[in-house]
């Protein structure tokens, strides 16, 4: 897949979806259905038109085009967001942008697209041009609730990630570069990789998860580890299963299966010890039943 910066499009017969596409889930695989191009805007429009209001991602730009690439689209092009594109009418853009420069024989969006200065164009206006064919996408509902990426870093944000998965079509994925601890987990025998969060990234609340780690089974907490008087922030630690590499440096991919317990404070180390025994034979079991990625550690 070419990834084309807009500035970089030439004209071509294109079919083309539209959106933001943070998270790429099942919705927005719907919208993209059988197009061969994806038109998508980095950062996040509400950076420029909405600041106060600035969502937590669930997928930086790297992220979603690999996952759009995964649907077999061709070309994703990126749209540089900054205040002159939040000028421009939602016409301009159909004129300037989708006609006169990418050449749309076909468009797709989702029914709640909004689009242009004030957001004034939608799908009607989009259907309503006779110079390229328009498909609206009817928002998709799974277990009567509509499918939204508001409604899953919701979901992930109260640690339900089993549930976010339903949304996505695929585990919520969290990557990180894998920096030095102060080795905790290796005083109790669960050496782990370390990574500090984005916080421009939507990250599980604080709990203790099953996840596959490039393709691994890992135990992975999320918090600031109560039981201990350690000073830091919030923290990712992953044990990885069966493995004893060096990870410092290396980005780490986790894919968040299941939520197995809340984040706590032990009376002991040796109690605490006791549950994380308990935590890895339970994400055995999970990741067992999950039909694992390709590894990715050896």
């Amino acid at each position: 897949m070419k990834l084309i910066h807009l500035p970089d499009a030439r004209p071509a017969p294109r079919r083309i979806a539209i959106g933001t596409f943070d998270g790429v889930h099942r919705g927005h695989r719907a919208v993209i259905g059988d197009s061969d191009t994806v038109l998508t805007f980095d950062p996040h429009p509400a950076t420029i038109v909405a600041p106060a209001r600035i969502p937590k991602l669930l997928t930086p730009l790297a992220v979603k085009a690999e996952l759009i690439q995964g649907l077999g689209v061709d070309e994703l092009i990126v749209v540089d967001f900054d205040r002159e594109f939040a000028a421009r009418t939602a016409q301009s853009f159909i004129d300037e942008i989708l006609v006169g420069q990418l050449g749309v024989t076909h468009v797709a969006v989702g029914e709640n697209f909004r689009f242009g200065h004030r957001a004034l164009g939608d799908a009607p206006l989009l259907a309503s041009d006779t110079r390229f064919e328009t498909r609206v996408e009817p928002l998709l509902e799974v277990g009567d609730e509509v499918v939204s990426s508001s409604h899953v870093r919701a979901l992930i944000l109260a640690g339900e990630v089993a549930a976010a998965t339903a949304f996505l079509g695929a585990p919520f994925e969290l990557r990180g570069e894998v920096v030095a601890g102060d080795r905790r987990g290796r005083e109790l025998g669960f050496p782990t990789a370390n990574l500090v969060p984005d916080p421009a990234l939507v990250s599980p609340g604080h709990g203790v998860y099953a996840c596959l780690a490039d393709g691994r089974p890992a135990a992975v907490s999320i918090g600031v580890r109560p039981t201990f008087e350690t000073g830091r922030g919030e923290l990712i630690e992953a044990y990885v299963l069966d493995f004893s590499g060096d990870l410092y440096g290396r980005i780490l991919r986790l894919q968040f299966l299941e939520r197995l317990r809340g984040e706590r404070r032990f009376d002991s180390v040796e109690t605490l010890v006791e549950q994380i025994h308990d935590d890895v034979a339970r994400t055995r079991e999970v990741c067992a039943a999950v039909a694992a990625p390709p590894g990715l550690l050896p």
